[in-house]
């Protein structure tokens, strides 16, 4: 069954399969949704007297029988039907009659899947940003914890200066802070009602496009009809950059841990439990999941780029390309759900060395302060860095006494300002204040 479908021959098996495609398979994380979407539009249709009482009435109690049905996982998309749409609107058909076939007035699939997807990814959002609630929350956490343990920062994967653990958790929870940011403008793009703009250029219905932005809970709507649709692949594209940045963090860190795990480092280990051995070496641990994630994460990087080629050269109007978003975007969700989840779990697990700077490898670790120590006591900058560069050079460098207390400005080891990071996350936090609608 094709929503567009007359009385003609339909399409040939193999254009049928590859327009299609794997489409069926996505629409599924669709189906609740465009339930929801339908109950908005038939309520407004009753409230606008296109739809009488009893018909309304009829039309809605299967519509939330089908709704169950979904939730409840009795629900599939039969394998002559064309799409999710189809599927609902030929089980409401068959169950009440002439009054489901009323439930397409003054509505495409054009916008019918647009609010469909809209309301999918608000949704998912919201659940990433949980996650990453709950990620910044164990960062901030160890930082906090470990705030005074040691550690040698680098710069050209070269010994450069002294740093902390607390430095570096609270490092990765303040850009995981950004990265919310970039998911709020994600959220507030997706948070827009495109029902109603029908195929693109609106109905001669007497439409409450009002009203159902208020039932489905979105935060306003899209006013223009045409770019109602040109959101198609724009709003997809918001989210991709969103996933992108989170992916970003959450990849640095895990090469970062990979690193750190490794024998020539050993500044972290985890449990057994938390890495996988080797076919032929016994000794081996292997950081296997934090490279996994790495490699997820790293292929997340691909997603706002191939959004972009795919809508780029296209005009105004819809075109079937935006199909092509689902597969694209909602296996990159997965996707990072997944590595969020395994990270949340991994990472408090986490130990970390507090002996690491009494190796003799690391003395050149303290050559800035040395020469802060000279400056301290009325020595210029660049007379003090001649001679501990010289002293270097000698081999005859050494330094005592480092305290970390002594790095006093915002932002250092002394001054993590983990508070403000807090007031900053929860900030960009209270900018996702979902509006669950009533329908």
């Amino acid at each position: 069954m094709k929503l567009w479908q007359k009385d003609t021959t339909v399409t040939a098996q193999q254009i049928e399969e590859f327009t299609v495609g794997n489409d069926r398979d996505f629409d599924l994380l669709l189906a609740p949704y465009d339930v929801l979407g339908t109950l908005a539009h038939v309520q407004m249709l009753h409230e606008a007297g296109m739809l009488t009482e009893n018909d309304y009435r009829t039309v809605k109690n299967e519509l939330e029988k089908i709704l169950s049905e979904i939730r409840s996982g009795d629900f599939v998309i039969d394998p002559d039907v064309e799409d999710i749409h189809s599927q609902i609107e030929l089980m409401l058909t068959r169950r009440v009659g002439d009054a489901g076939k009323k439930i397409h007035t003054g509505r495409s699939r054009n916008d019918q899947v647009a609010v469909d997807i809209k309301l999918f990814l608000r949704d998912e959002i919201l659940s990433v940003k949980e996650q990453v609630v709950l990620l910044f929350d164990i960062l901030t956490g160890l930082s906090d914890t470990h705030r005074d343990v040691l550690m040698p920062g680098y710069t050209h994967l070269q010994v450069a200066m002294p740093s902390s653990f607390g430095l570096w958790f609270g490092a990765y929870a303040e850009s995981l802070s950004d990265d919310l940011d970039v998911l709020a403008t994600a959220y507030r793009l997706v948070n827009k009602n495109p029902l109603g703009s029908g195929a693109g250029y609106g109905s001669s219905f007497p439409l409450n496009r009002a009203r159902t932005t208020r039932l489905l809970g979105f935060e306003s709507m899209h006013y223009n009809s045409v770019y109602a649709q040109m959101s198609r692949g724009r709003t997809e594209h918001s989210v991709a950059v969103a996933l992108a940045a989170i992916g970003a963090t959450l990849g640095r860190l895990s090469m970062d841990v990979c690193l750190y795990l490794s024998q020539n480092f050993s500044f972290i280990s985890f449990p057994d439990a938390l890495t996988t051995g080797s076919s032929i070496m016994p000794h081996k641990k292997n950081p296997d999941l934090f490279e996994l994630v790495r490699g997820k994460c790293s292929r997340l990087q691909s997603l706002p780029n191939e959004l972009t080629l795919l809508r780029h050269n296209l005009p105004s109007g819809y075109h079937r390309d935006m199909q092509l978003t689902k597969e694209i975007l909602f296996p990159a969700l997965h996707t990072l759900r997944a590595s969020l989840d395994v990270l949340i779990y991994a990472l408090p697990q986490i130990s970390v060395r507090k002996d690491i700077l009494d190796d003799s490898k690391y003395r050149y670790l303290f050559t800035v302060e040395a020469i802060n120590s000279l400056v301290k006591d009325g020595v210029s900058f660049r007379e003090a860095y001649r001679q501990v560069g010289n002293d270097v050079a000698a081999g005859v460098f050494s330094y005592e006494g480092f305290d970390s207390t002594s790095h006093t400005h915002e932002g250092s080891m002394g001054n993590l300002c983990l508070e403000d990071i807090r007031k900053e996350f929860r900030k960009i936090s209270s900018l996702f204040d979902p509006n669950p609608g009533s329908v």
